[in-house]
Order: structure tokens, then C-alpha cells, then sequence
């Protein structure tokens, strides 16, 4: 059994497409398909149920899988503990991040990063806070930023951002002459938020519950810039944090301090337990002496 028939056999299965997981690993389906049925051979069991519209593991490929998935993640931790024998920052780090901290934080983190450590490769993975734990505990990302609160027992945390809520409306809005408003006046306002993957989401949706009313969401979106355009076209309101105004068109957008705001808590997580290579552990350790 060789480690590249592995690698192949996890990529078809988190691909669920022999097309697909062939463009990402560069070699023709031909070539794919010969070292699945390979692995098949030697195994002496069936790895995927071909007679399906969509591509399934057989209960043996689940096996299979989940241990193919810890085979190759020891491989990648032996090259790691290798090259920090030698205590050089060097190699890659996937990073999850949300797309609202990579616009307003990331940029700057990265440049500086880089300067400073030009052999580290930052790769991002932009989803939703929510996602990106679930990315960090199974392994598949080295580091996330997230929306605290967060599971202390799974993850190490680097505390990084903390700022408050403000709100955000036309500057046609009835509010938009305040100089401070209550969420409790909100409560007939119509919201527009980020959608059910974003923690910002459940954040709004709980500091409005706590002040007494359900919110009504008009719409939702995974962008930031789209909910500000929606804002400024007068179509609601939203709760966003203190930095963003900076990216907004003043002309259209107002921005209103709160009382009693929410405030928004950023940090980076690692799973615990798990071997942090040096390239992560400088990582952090920038992260912490320098923002």
C-alpha cells in the first residue's frame, strides 16, 4: 500500500468526484481511477458505492477513510518535527477567517507577517467563525480567528480584538440625526445580518432578545460590503462593529453609538493537544507582542 493511494482515495472521498479530486491533485481520471481500484485490490474490499447517482463511501471506505485521514496526518507531522529540528520559520499555515477580519485586520497582520518571516506561507480560508471551528477541531486548518465565546476544553486561544457594536443606517433614517440609541428602539427596525454560518449572526440575534424583542430580518448575506449597500439603499438597518465604518461610504451610511453596546471579542484558536509546528508557534506569538 503506498501513501500516494491514500492521498488519492481521501481526496475522491472529500470531493465526492473522481473529476474533481484529479484537477486538484494534477494527474488525469485514467491515472486516479487505476490507483482506487489498486487500493481496492490490496484491501480486498470495495471503497466506494459506484452504482449511485452520487459518489458514497461503502461502509469499508468509511473505515477506511478515517484512518487514511490519520495515516497522512501523521506523514505530515513527521516533515514538521523534522524542520523545526532546525528551529526555522519556514513551510505553510492554513488560516480560517472570517471575511468581515480578513477586510478590516488580516491585510496588515499578513504584510507585516511577511516581512518578517518571508519563508512562511499563509494560506486563508475565508468562511463563516461557526465553520472554521469545526475546520480547526478536525484538523483540516492550523489556526482560525473566531467570534468568542468559544469551547476553552477543545481549543488553545490567543486573545487578539475587542471593540464594540455600533449601529449602522441610512442617512436618510429616522434615526440617523442621534447621537445614541438604545437596542430596545430597534425593535421595529427591519435587520439585515449576516447569514446562519456567521457568529455575528446569533451575536445580534441574542442582544435583541435580551432587550426584549425577536429582530426582523429582512435580509442576509455573507458579505459585508452587499449588507452596507443594502443599508445604504435605505432597505434596514444593521449592528456591525466600531472599524468597519472605515471601509463604508460616509455619504450614504451613518454610524450611531449604541448604549450598552455588544462588544465583539476576536481570537485565535488551535486545537489542543495537537503539535503546533514553529512556523505557527511564531505565528502566535507575533500575533500576541505585536497587535
Amino acid at each position: 500500500m503506498e501513501l500516494k493511494d491514500l492521498k488519492y482515495f481521501t481526496e475522491v472521498a472529500q470531493y465526492g468526484s473522481f473529476t474533481k479530486a484529479a484537477e486538484s491533485a494534477y494527474i488525469s481520471q485514467p491515472t486516479l481511477s487505476k490507483s482506487i481500484k489498486k487500493l481496492e485490490t490490496e484491501l480486498r474490499v470495495e471503497l466506494f458505492e459506484r452504482s449511485t447517482r452520487s459518489l458514497k463511501l461503502t461502509d469499508a471506505g468509511e473505515i477506511v477513510f478515517k484512518q487514511a485521514t490519520k495515516i497522512l496526518g501523521a506523514t505530515d507531522e513527521l516533515s514538521v518535527l523534522l524542520d523545526d529540528l532546525i528551529n526555522l520559520p519556514t513551510g505553510k499555515i492554513k488560516i480560517g477567517i472570517p471575511p468581515l477580519i480578513g477586510t478590516l485586520f488580516f491585510p496588515v497582520i499578513a504584510k507585516k507577517f511577511k516581512l518578517e518571516y518571508p519563508e512562511v506561507e499563509l494560506e486563508l480560508i475565508e468562511l463563516g467563525a461557526k465553520r472554521i471551528e469545526h475546520l480547526v477541531d478536525e484538523g483540516h486548518v492550523d489556526v482560525g480567528i473566531i467570534v468568542f465565546p468559544t469551547d476553552h476544553s477543545k481549543f488553545e486561544i490567543t486573545p487578539f480584538i475587542k471593540e464594540e457594536f455600533m449601529l449602522y443606517t441610512s442617512t436618510k433614517h429616522r434615526l440617523a440625526e442621534s447621537k445614541e440609541v438604545t437596542i430596545r428602539q430597534l425593535a421595529e427596525e427591519h435587520f439585515i445580518l449576516f447569514n446562519r454560518e456567521f457568529a455575528l449572526h446569533k451575536l445580534i440575534i441574542n442582544e435583541c432578545q435580551k432587550a426584549g424583542f425577536q429582530p426582523n430580518i429582512s435580509y442576509e448575506s455573507s458579505q459585508w460590503d452587499l449588507i452596507t449597500e443594502l443599508v445604504g439603499a435605505e432597505l434596514g438597518i444593521t449592528l456591525l462593529p466600531r472599524s468597519i465604518y472605515r471601509k463604508m461610504d460616509h455619504h450614504n451610511i451613518k454610524m450611531i453609538t449604541l448604549l450598552s453596546p455588544p462588544m465583539w471579542e476576536l481570537g485565535f484558536i488551535t486545537k489542543k493537544d495537537r503539535y503546533q509546528s514553529f512556523a505557527v508557534r511564531t505565528l502566535l506569538k507575533f500575533v500576541s507582542e505585536d497587535f
